[in-house]
């Protein structure tokens, strides 16, 4: 039986990546995605569906985005 434990000490345990870039967009838009995070998936052309398919097939990517993600929370939540 393979049951998931908890993560408390992870603040992405639990939030998908289509949340994650939905919410980074709200926060910053695209143009700041892609300039905090220099790949074209968020320079050209950018919709949710092209960057989810990027993000999913390229690992290294995705670590990025999820390190901006922590970062704006950390803005949000007033810890710079």
């Amino acid at each position: 039986m393979n049951q998931e434990q908890p993560q408390p000490n992870n603040p992405l345990h639990g939030i998908t990546l289509e949340r994650i870039v939905k919410e980074l967009h709200d926060y910053y838009g695209w143009d700041q995605m892609a300039y905090h995070i220099n790949i074209n998936c968020f320079a050209n052309n950018p919709t949710l569906k092209s960057s989810l398919k990027f993000l999913r097939k390229t690992d290294w990517a995705r670590k990025k985005v999820e390190k901006l993600y922590l970062r704006m929370l950390d803005e949000v939540n007033g810890y710079q």
